[in-house]
């Protein structure tokens, strides 16, 4: 070989070798998000990542695509976005169900949750609220915990399915208080809540925010909300804990994670897009019936944690499976 084309290959190589760093740490991102939603379109982890969604995409400057995979409480969803490459392109809006109530109720899982997944930031919690129905003569939480009691098992309480938080939440209800009630599984919120309005069923514990129409309107009573400070959209309506029960809170909630084994630098890319969504759509969170949040991974980690802690032993104490 030619001396000089000697050179001309070792300098060629020589900046190859220098630029492969530059290449492998191209900046992040690079390409359009997708952040799954492992719920169908329509419900409220649906509203909440669009509204993350498009914030991010203003604050990372690249389209951030919600795609919607249903199915198997959340299960399906999950998979989906550890199937993709832990580089940061993929996220997903987890909720209670998908990150925690599903760790209890499915007994095969093929991945831990908890380490599958690293945290971004927590977006919002979503309060509950303890209803009658237009038969119930219960005025208040302490008239209804008392007919509760005088009428053991006689009172029915619907939720959207064995496992759901509306479920576990109005049994964590009867056993604070000494009571007994009957649970009535509906195949989701919307043909329980039915039932609720026509006084097929006593009593439901659902998510304010899909409610509060009806709760306005007289078709049905709001007894209390299961959060520890007052809903801003009811505040005429107690908390639980004012209204006797002290420690009893629920709520669902959305956060954004990614999979584990993303790199630190973009988990705190990501993190500071999704808190910048917040502040950004806090408007349209709070209209959604959404309590903003917008806390970092150094607070969602822990309070991941302490869901887990809290939920996983009223599950099995329940017998609520999904497998």
């Amino acid at each position: 070989m030619h001396p000089v084309s000697r050179r001309s290959l070792a300098g060629g190589l020589a900046g190859l070798a220098a630029g492969a760093p530059a290449l492998a740490q191209a900046p992040f991102p690079n390409r359009p998000l997708r952040m799954i939603v492992p719920f169908a379109a329509g419900g409220s982890a649906d509203v909440v990542a669009r509204i993350t969604a498009l914030g991010m995409q203003e604050a990372l400057g690249q389209p951030v695509v919600v795609e919607n995979r249903g199915g198997s409480g959340g299960v399906i969803g999950s998979e989906a976005a550890l199937q993709a490459p832990a580089d940061g392109h993929t996220i997903i809006l987890h909720t209670l169900s998908s990150a925690v109530l599903n760790a209890g109720l499915y007994r095969n899982l093929a991945f831990d949750v908890r380490r599958a997944f690293a945290p971004v930031a927590l977006i919002g919690t979503l309060p509950n609220i303890v209803m009658v129905g237009p038969k119930v003569p219960a005025r208040s939480l302490a008239e209804l915990i008392a007919l509760m009691r005088q009428r053991p098992g006689r009172i029915a309480y619907a939720s959207s399915g064995a496992g759901t938080i509306t479920h576990l939440s109005a049994q964590l209800l009867a056993s604070m208080v000494g009571a007994e009630a009957t649970h009535v599984p509906y195949r989701g919120s919307g043909p329980a809540f039915a039932d609720l309005l026509n006084g097929t069923v006593d009593m439901m514990v659902d998510t304010m925010a899909s409610v509060i129409p009806a709760i306005r309107g007289g078709q049905v009573r709001g007894l209390a909300v299961t959060t520890t400070t007052r809903s801003a959209a009811l505040p005429e309506v107690p908390t639980a804990q004012e209204a006797g029960v002290p420690g009893y809170e629920t709520y669902n909630w959305h956060a954004v994670h990614a999979a584990a084994g993303t790199p630190p630098p973009i988990l705190a890319r990501l993190e500071a897009a999704a808190l910048e969504a917040v502040g950004r759509g806090r408007g349209r969170l709070v209209e959604a019936g959404v309590e903003p949040r917008g806390e970092g991974a150094a607070l969602l980690g822990p309070f991941w944690d302490q869901q887990l802690a809290l939920w996983i032993p009223i599950i099995r104490a329940s017998g609520a499976t999904a497998d």
